[in-house]
């Protein structure tokens, strides 16, 4: 499934991403959909009104990601996932298409906002990639807003991880909620109907989340892209996987696209997901749309990842596709209305 909106000529666009996944209506309530869906339009609004005053690229998919983040209803920043042993690793880049500048953060502990600290890295460190302790120590010293580590948790994310235990489901991607939700309801339906397990799984859509992203081509006819997520539920301290990583869950090129990703991080590592699509533009000389959909449908096929992304080219076309249930989406233009879309269908 695919959003493809064309432009005749270059316009100032955003588009963002909260995630992909099993996303199905049955399993959703009507007012946290439309939550959903708000908050979406919001941050797009925002972005586009930041494009049409003549702002970066780069300054509007930081910001964006960064409102991401202060959206419990994503898995980044506030509302983050829990390790095994109970604790939020969070990862973040980003990535300028000017001149391929980036910064990335891996495995932050108490900076706020992840985001900001992946774009300290990159304006101010001399490196690309900050981890650990480290890294929040270094966006301390940048000035960045410090917070207790339980500050990034909430009770719904800790009954996640407490309900995949009970379930001996192992690392829980919250790309893959229906069957997991599916499996916790026939194993305890009578706790769900007491009200116990709100949610009625350890990822259940009701109280859903994913990892987020943004693209935008700016006026000046300059890409770039960020992504930040908090992982995956029940995850090994210490793994990281492709949101951080550049040419795999982040990529931005103004010779060819930007791009973010989301789902099955080790697989979009294998693929190179994010970077093959811009080579394919770049080199191979495909139209955005075809690139991303070989990398979608078909390079990721081949390593078993599920998930999707989003990009946009210096043309200002827009491809927001995935090959799961659906994915939490959206773009606009700069004057424009911001479109977004959950399911499968537009």
């Amino acid at each position: 499934m695919s959003d493809s909106p064309a432009t005749a000529s270059p316009r100032p666009v955003l588009a963002i991403h909260g995630g992909a996944g099993t996303i199905r209506r049955d399993g959703m309530s009507a007012e946290l959909e439309a939550a959903y869906r708000d908050a979406l339009a919001v941050i797009l609004a925002d972005g586009a009104r930041r494009l049409a005053a003549g702002a970066t690229a780069v300054d509007v998919v930081v910001e964006a990601v960064r409102q991401l983040e202060e959206c419990e209803l994503f898995n980044a920043g506030k509302g983050a996932v829990y390790t095994a042993d109970e604790r939020h690793e969070l990862d973040a880049s980003v990535m300028d298409g000017r001149d391929r500048s980036a910064g990335a953060v891996a495995g932050v502990t108490r900076v706020r906002n992840p985001v900001l600290a992946a774009r300290a890295v990159m304006a101010h460190s001399g490196h690309v990639m900050l981890i650990g302790p480290a890294a929040d120590a270094f966006a301390f010293e940048q000035g960045l807003d410090r917070v207790e580590p339980t500050w990034f948790g909430t009770p719904q994310r800790l009954a996640q991880l407490r309900r995949a235990r009970e379930l001996a489901l192992g690392q829980v991607l919250d790309h893959d909620g229906q069957a997991a939700e599916r499996a916790a309801r026939a194993a305890s339906d009578a706790e769900a109907d007491s009200g116990r397990n709100v949610g009625g799984g350890p990822i259940d859509e009701r109280a859903k989340f994913g990892t987020v992203g943004a693209v935008a081509l700016d006026a000046a006819g300059h890409v770039a892209a960020a992504t930040s997520t908090g992982g995956m539920t029940n995850k090994r301290p210490g793994r990281v996987g492709d949101s951080p990583i550049l040419g795999a869950g982040c990529y931005a090129d103004d010779r060819g696209v930007a791009v973010s990703c989301t789902g099955t991080g080790e697989a979009f590592m294998r693929a190179a997901a994010a970077h093959e699509v811009d080579a394919l533009v770049r080199i191979g000389g495909l139209s955005l749309r075809a690139a991303c959909e070989r990398v979608v449908f078909d390079e990721l096929g081949a390593v078993n990842g599920q998930g999707g992304l989003i990009a946009v080219d210096a043309r200002g076309d827009v491809w927001l596709g995935f090959n799961t249930e659906g994915m939490y989406r959206g773009h606009v233009q700069a004057g424009a209305a911001p479109v977004v879309g959950i399911y499968r269908d537009r």
